[in-house]
């Protein structure tokens, strides 16, 4: 049984205040199996990657430290972490979640949300006062209106196709191309290509280079050197991986804001 990071009796007792902000830290890989509460919940890491899944089906999008995940109300959800867990959880009385989205939304977390957030978690009193209650003004107006990103990465349910993304996840080095996967799982090439566009929106390549920038974004965020993110993510050379990052964000990884 996992070690929940917040008890239902706090989050369901009509004590609870509007919002409830928690972190917790665990040495292992931290595994949360498919749920539901009335509360809405944001969610993220300081480090490491965490795969949530959300939805009936539990689409799986791999989501880095330096972005949010916000779960509306009532909607079932998972999560594991990719390695040992120090995350933070953020959760919403359901009748307030009215004015927050109605859907699953991405984004990457303001440096003022991850405060207000962190502030929030040494809150101890079931009732707000008046300054607490503008810092959640805050964090909602944040949760409602920073740019959405859609970085994470969304991940197929065809266990054929599970099984690549998930060994490849594991070696973001590896060179093998879409024929050698396809002949790895015995699916024709053809097969493959169609179904990694239909079951993640991305054909092979773009999911494979989706799948390194999470991870760049994370060693970013730990403060880890360029070159040594370049090597250890299967670019040919600095140049070849400044190149790809530059295209995508439009400044060069020395220059992007975690």
């Amino acid at each position: 049984m996992h070690d929940p990071i917040v008890t239902a009796h706090e989050i369901n007792s009509p004590l609870a205040p509007v919002l409830l902000s928690v972190e917790k830290q665990q040495d292992g890989i931290r595994h949360v199996p498919a749920h539901s509460h009335p509360q809405g919940q944001l969610l993220g890491t300081f480090t490491g990657l965490a795969t949530v899944g959300i939805g009936e089906r539990l689409q799986q999008w791999v989501v880095p430290a330096i972005h949010a995940v916000w779960i509306p109300p009532n909607m079932p959800h998972s999560s594991l972490s990719h390695g040992p867990f120090h995350g933070w959880s953020v959760f919403v009385d359901e009748q307030a979640c009215a004015r927050l989205p109605a859907i699953p939304r991405t984004f990457r977390a303001s440096r003022l949300l991850r405060e207000a957030v962190g502030r929030a978690a040494t809150w101890r009193r079931q009732v707000l006062g008046g300054a607490e209650l503008r810092l959640v003004e805050v964090i909602f107006d944040e949760i409602c209106n920073l740019p959405e990103e859609p970085l994470g990465l969304p991940m197929p349910s065809d266990n054929r196709i599970l099984r690549i993304a998930t060994q490849f996840l594991g070696d973001l080095t590896s060179q093998s191309t879409l024929e050698e996967w396809a002949a790895w799982t015995s699916i024709a090439p053809r097969t493959l290509t169609r179904l990694f566009v239909e079951e993640t929106g991305f054909n092979f390549g773009e999911w494979r280079q989706q799948a390194r920038l999470m991870r760049a974004l994370e060693m970013l965020a730990r403060g880890e050197p360029v070159t040594r993110i370049a090597i250890d993510l299967g670019y040919e050379n600095l140049s070849a991986f400044i190149a790809m990052f530059k295209k995508r964000f439009g400044v060069t990884p020395g220059k992007f804001s975690i």
